[in-house]
Order: structure tokens, then sequence, then C-alpha cells
């Protein structure tokens, strides 16, 4: 084939995008001249065409008639003209999807921290949380009613006194009618009750005045509530049969606070405070120490002296 057939093959094979594109610029050209766009009725087909045409040739361009025509055709059909997708989710998701790069790395990090925490409430806290619930159901259902009984039991069968499985009974019931409707802090505070009942029951001791080289038997203060008076006190000390000291807790009459000491001041009558002070400057020793004894089984101390029933920690 000779460079004049090719030439001439090129130029039909091109044509037709030059139709293409010079029908675009004339349905370009009538959408930005609605003077020319008003004669597109059929009646005016002929004059529009021939000023189209006359247009193109100001601009050294010659158009053909059927470029024209087809360039009319596609206005009238909006055939190179672009509409809008309408909205809708196609045409959201579209445009999100556009501008990803603005919003994916904090949505992402958004819903990662989401995952962390659901996975943390579901898999962890609330499994723990219900497993708490459920523990404190069975307490109180099962374990604390079961220790108020155990302990009752124990204190019916250790006391020598009715009157402790008495009380220990009246504290069990109140403590189990708590514990049944989900009062914790008052079905505790009977197991409490029991437990102090059975410890008192339990003790076996003496009491008696303290003694030795540089301990202080006595003393005597005036009570802040009447200046006027004067409060006489002897330092005892419980021993067990072994005689070893025993902590026990002692409520202070002047704080009103209770406190585990070993030696407290225990208050008794001036005439007692004035027989154990002669006792002991007789001969530097205090013969008659005893003061009372506290036998297993019974909740209170026998005295052989007479007390008035006030206890201090301090002095």
């Amino acid at each position: 084939m000779s460079a004049t057939d090719e030439m001439n093959a090129a130029t039909a094979a091109d044509a037709p995008l030059s139709d293409i594109m010079l029908a675009m610029d004339v349905a370009d050209t009538l959408r930005h001249n609605p003077e020319l766009a008003a004669l597109a009725g059929e009646a005016r087909e002929r004059q529009l065409v021939d000023r189209l045409r006359a247009l193109y040739r100001g601009q050294g361009i010659d158009v053909s008639e059927m470029a024209v025509k087809d360039g009319l055709a596609a206005l009238g059909e909006s055939r190179f003209a672009y509409a809008p997708p309408k909205a809708g989710l196609a045409v959201a998701l579209a445009r999100l999807y556009v501008v990803r790069r603005k919003w994916l790395p904090a949505t992402t990090a958004v819903v990662l921290m989401l995952i962390v925490f659901l996975s943390g409430y579901f898999l962890a806290w609330r499994p723990y949380r219900d497993a708490q619930i459920e523990q404190a159901r069975i307490e109180l259902a099962q374990t604390m009613p079961a220790e108020m009984d155990a302990l009752y039991q124990t204190i019916f069968e250790e006391t020598k006194i009715q009157q402790a499985a008495n009380d220990a009974a009246a504290i069990r019931d109140r403590g189990k009618a708590a514990a049944a409707a989900g009062e914790r802090e008052a079905a505790t505070a009977a197991i409490a009750d029991l437990t102090r009942i059975r410890d008192t029951l339990r003790q076996d001791y003496r009491l008696q005045i303290a003694g030795g080289r540089g301990v202080k038997w006595g003393f005597w203060t005036f009570p802040r509530v009447n200046s006027e008076a004067t409060n006489y006190y002897l330092v005892v000390e419980a021993l067990d049969p072994n005689g070893t000291p025993l902590s026990l807790p002692i409520r202070s009459e002047e704080t009103g606070q209770v406190e585990t000491v070993q030696r407290w001041g225990e208050r008794v009558p001036e005439g007692v405070y004035r027989a154990v002070e002669a006792d002991a400057n007789d001969d530097g020793v205090i013969q008659h120490s005893l003061v009372g004894i506290k036998q297993f089984g019974f909740l209170d101390i026998d005295y052989v002296v007479q007390i008035l029933g006030g206890e201090v920690t301090r002095w």
C-alpha cells in the first residue's frame, strides 16, 4: 500500500470521531447560546443550521450540515449533557469512598476502640460482675445462714447459762431474716455478734491487779463531765490458766472507743482503792490482788471486789 493510500485510510478512520466531536461542540454551543437554541423548532431549523455553519466558518472551521443536524439531535436527546446522579445511598457511599483517606483512619481507630471496649465488657467485666452477683447471692442465701447456724450450735453446746443460748438464738433469727431480705450489712453484724458471744464463752482467765517492779497498780482522775468528783481505778490484767496475759477488747468510758489491750483501768469505789493502797504500802507487795474470775462457758466475770462498771484504756 502506498503512502497516499495509507493517509486516505487514516482520514477515513478518523472521520467518525471528528463528526462526533463536532456534534458535541454544536450541542455545547447551543447550550451556552440560548438565542440560538430558541431557533431549534422545525420551522427555523434551516435558519439555525445556516447560522451555526456561519459561526464556525468565522472561526475557520468548515462544519458539514450533517454534523450540525447531529448536534441539534444530540441537544434534544441530552446525549452529551451531564446529568448528576440522584441523591441516594449508592451516591452517598460513592462519595464517601472517594474521600476515604480523610475519614478512614479515624473511623478505623474508633471501630477498633469500640471492638476492644465491647470485647472487654462482654468477655471480661460482664462475666466478672455476674460472678460477683452470683457469689453474693449464694453467700446471702446459703453461706451466711449456715455460718449463723453453726455459731449458734457451738454457743448452745458450750454455754453454761441459758441466757447466752437465748441471746444467740435471737441474734441468729434476726441475721437470717436480714440475709433473706438481701441486707448484707445486718447479716454480717449478726455473725459478728454471734462470734463475740462464742469467743467470750471460751475465755478462761483470772482478773487481777497488775503487779511487778515499776508497774502502776492504780490511779485516780477527775472525770470530764464532773471536775468536782474523783474516779478511782485499779490497773488490772487478765491471765489465762498458764499465767499468760491476754489481750481483750475494752471500751473506754472516757472516749467511747474500743481498744484491744493487755492492761486497763477498772473503776472501783474509793474504799476498795484505799484498801489496795494500804496493802501495797504495807510491804510493797499487794497480797490480795485477785479482782475476779472468768470461767469457760460463762459470759461475765465473777468479781470478788466491788466494781463500778467503768473502764479506761489510757491514763
